[in-house]
């Protein structure tokens, strides 16, 4: 309902203002000072029938629709104007002068004399009488125009009624909301519904109602209480174990235990190319540091720390992160078997068989019976005279083999690394253009680059010896390479003070003092340097070599000239 005039309140109406007296509007004027119903119910009141009128005939005045519910209308609807000639009143100069004079009439006419408007006083037991009206007066009065809707009820139609109740109610402590007071919507409901009249008209008081429930209402109102204080309470203790963790993760040192940890051990297996994140959560999981922080902190600040590599460690539980770096770094605890290159399959056989605590010969018995099922690539030659099938297979590098572990898993492994290795240098593809059968050859020659050369330096013209021995231009050896290390492997020794009566008189495959072109597989496991070399060989034209020094220095030659005064070199050096 809209606010309407800008007096202080309401007063009865008097039968003797002469504002409503019978040469007034009709009560037109009295909607100027009074106070509005907002704040209260809205009132609505029946639409009447309505008295078809023209702007030349006012013989009907209409009712003020904006009065106070608490002001009595006497004066019966349809009221007739001033029978001397108030009908000819302009209604428009009614809205001009609506909001700032009073229009008073008699029965000799009207007069224009403009009066200030007096306010009715204010009603103590109103609480908006002391607020300003929202519109008042400056808004323009459609009354009896068109604009008017719904139309005034009259006055003899209407009953007294009480003055309006309203839905709120401060109650004792100035407005409790319902959850603090407890109240019961439903009892509230059937009171409404059911409670007697009070004789006015009305439905027994709230007030009434509160008073029985006052003391439950407490009751439940510290129930309440007690509850917000216990949420809130809650609320803030998380916030501050939340806040004070991401304070920790942020800025505080990372949790660490303290001491070389206690006498449980326990292997870690690090995979290869870990980060030092990943191998404090596996150290984490296995209860040997007591955050991944600081392990990786602890990793950074010491100089060999990033040298850590992939494998098996035995270590301690609950270390702190520094000596859990230190064990890692000491040879003693890691529970891996190094593959050097050049070593052979039967020295990384009994490697495997000590690490996990078995008896020798049983990796090497696991081998022979399984090596089919190890991840071997399909062009590996099934010559029968390959003394191992493995052999050139297990690529040089670290690889965990703790106790419980499989000799087949620790193999296993291995196969894939050099698998891995031979797929990234292509060697399929390479072997035809160095005028090899398959790659299982190329395999073969870096496995014998490996096994006589000394330094890079030396693989590649190794490397280009053994291709241009094998050429069958070859006059200065006759496709024969003359390798003593191929002797050494069938024969399982490492010797290089060997006798022409020896050599001469062995007819193995892998002799390659009697048996020309390549052995039949490789005499073992090559890495990564020579198996560039043999990819990639010299182009100079060298033919012989020799180990001038019988240890690390090799020189070669390309005419077998050349090769004789390198020969004898050598002799004076050994004592030969």
């Amino acid at each position: 309902m809209t606010e309407y005039g800008r007096g202080q309140g309401s007063e009865p109406w008097d039968p003797e203002d002469p504002l409503y007296g019978d040469g007034g509007w009709g009560g037109q004027q009295a909607h100027q000072g009074q106070q509005s119903t907002y704040g209260g119910q809205p009132q609505h009141y029946p639409q009447q029938p309505q008295q078809q009128s023209q702007y030349g005939d006012w013989g009907q005045g209409a009712q003020d629709t904006y009065a106070q519910p608490q002001q009595q209308y006497p004066q019966q609807y349809g009221h007739q104007y001033d029978q001397q000639g108030n009908q000819q009143y302009d209604q428009y100069n009614q809205q001009y002068y609506g909001g700032q004079d009073q229009q008073q009439y008699d029965n000799g006419g009207w007069s224009t004399g403009a009066h200030p408007q007096t306010p009715y006083p204010g009603d103590p037991a109103d609480p908006y009488a002391q607020r300003s009206a929202a519109y008042g007066g400056e808004q323009p009065d459609f009354y009896s125009t068109p604009d008017a809707y719904p139309p005034p009820e009259p006055p003899s139609r209407r009953r007294a009624e009480p003055e309006p109740e309203t839905d709120w109610d401060p109650g004792p402590d100035q407005g409790e909301h319902a959850f603090f007071a407890g109240g019961d919507d439903e009892d509230d409901d059937a009171d409404d519904r059911d409670g007697p009249d009070d004789g006015s008209g009305g439905r027994r008081g709230r007030g009434e109602r509160r008073g029985r429930g006052g003391k439950d209402k407490k009751s439940r109102s510290g129930c309440a209480c007690l509850v917000v204080a216990l949420v809130f309470g809650g609320g803030l203790a998380g916030v501050t174990y939340f806040g004070y963790q991401f304070y920790q993760d942020r800025f505080g040192s990372a949790p660490d235990f303290a001491g070389d940890g206690t006498d449980e051990q326990v292997t870690v297996e690090i995979p290869k190319g870990a980060t030092g994140a990943e191998i404090g959560r596996r150290l984490k999981a296995a209860g040997v540091v007591k955050s991944v922080d600081a392990f990786v902190a602890a990793q950074s600040q010491d100089p060999e720390g990033a040298s850590i590599q992939a494998g098996a460690y035995l270590l301690k539980k609950e270390m702190s992160a520094a000596s859990a770096v230190d064990m890692m770094l000491d040879p003693k605890s890691q529970n891996n078997v190094m593959v050097t290159p050049g070593i052979r399959n039967v020295t990384v056989y009994k490697a495997i068989d000590e690490k996990l605590g078995l008896k020798e010969g049983t990796t090497q018995d696991v081998a022979e019976e399984k090596y089919k099922s190890l991840g071997l690539p399909k062009w590996v030659s099934n010559n029968s005279d390959i003394k191992d099938p493995l052999e050139g297979f297990l690529f040089p590098g670290t690889y965990p083999a703790a106790k419980g572990m499989k000799p087949e898993a620790v193999l296993k492994d291995m196969v894939e690394q050099a698998n891995d290795m031979y797929e990234k240098y292509d060697l399929q593809d390479k072997a035809a253009d160095l005028g090899l059968e398959n790659a299982f050859e190329l395999v073969t020659v870096a496995s014998l680059v490996q096994a006589e050369g000394k330094t890079h330096d030396d693989f590649r013209k190794m490397a280009e010896v053994v291709y241009n021995r094998l050429k069958p231009t070859n006059t200065e050896t006759n496709q024969l390479l003359q390798f003593d290390s191929t002797f050494n492997y069938a024969k399982g020794t490492s010797n290089i003070h060997i006798t022409e009566e020896e050599i001469n008189s062995d007819q193995d495959p892998y002799n390659t003092y009697t048996q020309k072109g390549l052995p039949p597989g490789p005499i073992g496991n090559p890495g990564e340097d020579a198996l560039k070399a043999a990819v990639k060989p010299t182009d100079d034209g060298w033919i012989y070599f020799v180990a001038t020094d019988g240890h690390t220095n090799t020189e070669f030659a390309k005419t077998y000239a050349e090769f004789e005064r390198l020969r004898d070199k050598f002799n004076a050096n050994t004592g030969n």
